[in-house]
């Protein structure tokens, strides 16, 4: 009986750690930006984004194209923004549920903690 118990706890434990110590897969909620075409500006919306994995913006990695611009930022984690593709260049934090930017604010990609 005593053997059971032990062993059970153990195995409890061992769930419970391995469930602690695996990341999120995606910040809950929506990250909106714009993007500027000949026809004129865009909204666009990513929605529940993976966590710890860099989002080059879709159609926005070509550096001849216009960047896009005035994100906002509604998911469950910090979003943060780079100027070039694949997390690349300078970089912008975005706080979680509230974090927004204008449109000076240029980006090609972001990061959700």
């Amino acid at each position: 009986m005593r053997l059971r118990h032990t062993l059970a706890t153990g195995l409890g434990a061992v769930a419970l750690a391995l469930s602690a110590a695996a990341p999120a897969g995606a910040a809950t909620g929506e990250f909106s930006y714009t993007y500027d075409t000949p026809g004129g500006p865009r909204p666009a919306l990513l929605v529940d984004p993976p966590s710890r994995e860099c989002v080059t913006l879709p159609g926005l990695a070509d550096p001849r194209l216009p960047a896009a611009h005035s994100p906002r930022n509604r998911t469950d984690s910090t979003a943060v923004v780079f100027t070039g593709p694949d997390c690349t260049g300078d970089h912008f934090s975005l706080r979680p549920r509230t974090g927004h930017a204008s449109e000076r604010l240029k980006m090609r990609s972001v990061l959700f903690s």
